[in-house]
């Protein structure tokens, strides 16, 4: 919090809520995940697709995968990290429309896949499960909504600030060096999260580099002054 002021960086950052598995009761758990069956991808393989016809969706047992999507100019924007308890492609399915975004694995990933046909005849008989995800689009909405309003308001510089802070509190592991961030982006997904390029990243990137602030390798970053990070972002909201 930057003078009293709440963020969206403070209690609903990147990925911060209560995956979709967590919110059922164990009974509808259960009968959701037998209503599948069970697949293992590997790291950096693609799970769906951006705007191929819906057919299934996949609940996230193990790994981590990010959610892109490209724009009519080329662009790719980083949308997401989705992990274990996370559903995705739920929204093509219960629309009928293709998929909004493409889906890939960061690391190797243990998931459910239910046929598209399935999972719409298991929502219209339990709507515990279907109050559920309804609760889970309105809270990804809510998140995605306040990160845009804060978004506007900040620098490139500032928006990779508070993109590292969410990344440490969310995937960071302390060490001896620091604080390693144990999903690996690279430089051009972490441009796509923070709508610029991955040259102006690279730049910002050399800044806190030089000033012993992050240490950086090839999708590998180890925070060791994240006080300095939220000092950027304060400076900014001041």
């Amino acid at each position: 919090m930057v003078g009293g002021r709440a963020h969206a960086w403070d209690d609903d950052g990147f990925d911060d809520r209560v995956p979709f598995l967590a919110r059922l009761e164990r009974g509808d758990r259960v009968a959701l995940i037998a209503s599948g069956r069970p697949l293992h991808y590997p790291a950096r393989t693609v799970l769906m697709h951006q705007d191929e016809p819906s057919s299934h969706v996949l609940l996230l047992l193990h790994g981590w995968t990010k959610v892109t999507a490209i724009a009519a100019n080329g662009y790719e924007a980083l949308l997401a990290l989705r992990g274990p308890g996370d559903i995705i492609g739920e929204g093509a399915a219960l629309s009928g429309r293709h998929r909004s975004a493409t889906v890939t694995t960061l690391e190797p990933v243990e998931a459910v896949v239910i046929e598209q046909s399935r999972f719409t005849t298991l929502l219209a008989k339990s709507p515990r499960v279907a109050l559920q995800l309804l609760g889970l689009a309105t809270d990804r909405q809510r998140s995605t909504d306040r990160r845009r309003l804060e978004w506007a308001a900040l620098s490139v510089r500032e928006r990779l600030a508070v993109l590292l802070l969410e990344l440490v509190r969310t995937h960071g592991s302390r060490t001896d060096e620091g604080i390693e961030l144990t999903i690996g982006l690279s430089q051009q997904e972490f441009a796509g999260s923070v709508g610029s390029s991955r040259e102006a990243v690279a730049r910002l990137l050399r800044e806190p580099r030089t000033r012993q602030v992050v240490t950086t390798r090839r999708r590998h970053i180890v925070v060791l002054r994240p006080d300095v990070l939220r000092r950027i972002i304060g400076e900014g909201s001041a």
